[in-house]
């Protein structure tokens, strides 16, 4: 994918940026040939126009309205890389784009996962570098994006718990970082017994992967990814229709992943450590069940309300650990709950934290970067809805409501020491095809994560 990004090339074609109402303007006669089309220059369209020989002549991207912002405007150069015919091409004009922006973008839009095809797509077209841009960045932040999706795209046959923890050794190995699994009933030796539980009943063993990097006295940033490689539900079994894209389920691992590539690659002054709880939430006769009451790892016992919450469950043990060590900033990604989908759609990741400047940071860098994040509320009236009868918490409320809050707040009562802790309920997926993607997993929040922490701790 980054190979189709070009320092220079002597015989690329022109492409032109147009707004809408701009396209008669075009140079001649590529505005000729938009006219005689009838292309409006509506965002992420792309127009090709044959030169007075008949052959390829110069193209043009239309960046739509004036509503955009300069980021969203500039990530739309994703439409040229699958749009375009193969053969090199340089923006003619990119002022008024952000060179970085426009640069990943055409990488991203040129994603595509083929693993399991027989004949893999064939090269497109190649983009030269924009000038002014990056390209060391620009590839260290679009193969942080393919991983996420790759991750997410690879089916649970052949990405279980045990294929999270391939993977993070690969990425480890990568940057000389240290790794250390814990597998299987050592779970419970190292007092981590809520992630047994919930892997327990799977063939493939539950685990906990620790990766740390960077010096021992730096700046502590800790990255939390909920791991299940699939979620049947458990007892309280989804139907078929629910476990459909469940594959997606460590979306939250994927993109700790695809973050700590950013942070590694960039080499930033701080002491990283990646914290994947790994399982299969599947159903056996040792299955946890509704009911049931577990200890976890700081002491609080936990009711089961229902068995399909399983990924807080495992989180907490996980933060509990995390917290111990009181990182500057604990940060925990997990495709969490179906009601922060109701509420925000699957483009739209809300976030939660305390911290507000943290959020300002966040929410900024969103706007920045464009990838989209939202700021949902910790309200803490909402907590004694998560309240047990029989034990410290339930994991789940019984009303239904403020699905996304009370899950958050679940996962908060497992951080005290943490100086700044933000929680992320992504979705992990793409369910339409746009300029910077197809349909499959995506990467959410990454890109403004890794803008915040580069911003906090810049390297030399």
């Amino acid at each position: 994918m980054t190979s189709r990004l070009l320092s220079e090339s002597s015989a690329a074609r022109p492409v032109h940026l147009a707004s809408e109402g701009e396209a008669g303007s075009l140079p001649a006669p590529l505005g000729a040939w938009a006219g005689a089309t009838g292309w409006k220059a509506g965002a992420g369209s792309v127009l090709v126009a044959p030169g007075s020989d008949g052959t390829l002549g110069a193209a043009a991207l239309g960046l739509g309205g004036s509503g955009a912002s300069l980021a969203e405007r500039s990530l739309l150069t994703g439409a040229l890389a699958t749009a375009l015919p193969a053969g090199d091409w340089t923006l003619s004009d990119p002022h008024g784009l952000d060179p970085d922006l426009a640069a990943l973008g055409f990488l991203m839009g040129a994603y595509r996962f083929d693993r399991y095809r027989s004949k893999p797509a064939e090269e497109g077209a190649r983009l030269v570098l924009p000038k002014g841009a990056g390209a060391a960045r620009v590839r260290l932040q679009a193969e942080a994006v393919a991983l996420v999706r790759d991750l997410v795209n690879t089916p649970t046959n052949d990405l279980g718990p045990d294929g999270i923890e391939a993977a993070a050794r690969s990425l480890a190995a990568e940057f000389d970082a240290e790794v250390s699994v814990t597998v299987g009933d050592d779970l419970l030796a190292a007092n981590f017994p809520m992630i047994h539980a919930v892997g327990r009943a799977s063939a493939v063993a539950p685990r906990l992967i620790d990766i740390r990097w960077g010096a021992a006295d730096a700046p502590r940033v800790t990255l939390v990814g909920k791991g299940v490689a699939f979620d049947t539900g458990g007892l309280d079994i989804k139907p078929a229709s629910g476990m459909l894209l469940m594959k997606k389920d460590m979306g939250g691992a994927a993109n700790v992943l695809g973050l700590a590539r950013i942070v590694m690659g960039e080499g930033l002054p701080v002491r990283l450590r990646v914290l994947i709880p790994a399982v299969e939430n599947a159903i056996a006769g040792n299955a946890f069940r509704p009911g049931d009451v577990l200890q976890s790892r700081d002491g609080k016992t936990v009711e089961i309300g229902n068995t399909d919450a399983e990924g807080r469950l495992i989180l907490a043990d996980v933060l509990s650990l995390a917290d111990e060590e009181a990182p500057e900033i604990l940060i925990d990604m997990a495709t969490l709950t179906g009601a922060a989908r109701v509420a925000l759609g699957p483009d739209l990741p809300p976030f939660y934290t305390d911290d507000e400047a943290m959020a300002s940071a966040i929410a900024a860098a969103s706007v920045a970067v464009h990838d989209p994040l939202w700021r949902l509320p910790l309200w803490k009236p909402y907590a004694r809805n998560l309240a047990s009868k029989i034990a410290d918490i339930n994991n789940v409320t019984t009303d239904g409501f403020a699905g996304s809050v009370t899950a958050a707040l679940f996962l908060q009562g497992f951080v005290s020491k943490a100086k700044s802790w933000v929680h992320f309920d992504v979705f992990g997926w793409r369910p339409q095809a746009g300029p910077t993607g197809p349909v499959g997993g995506e990467a959410q929040a990454i890109r403004a994560l890794a803008r915040v922490l580069m911003e906090r701790y810049p390297s030399s």
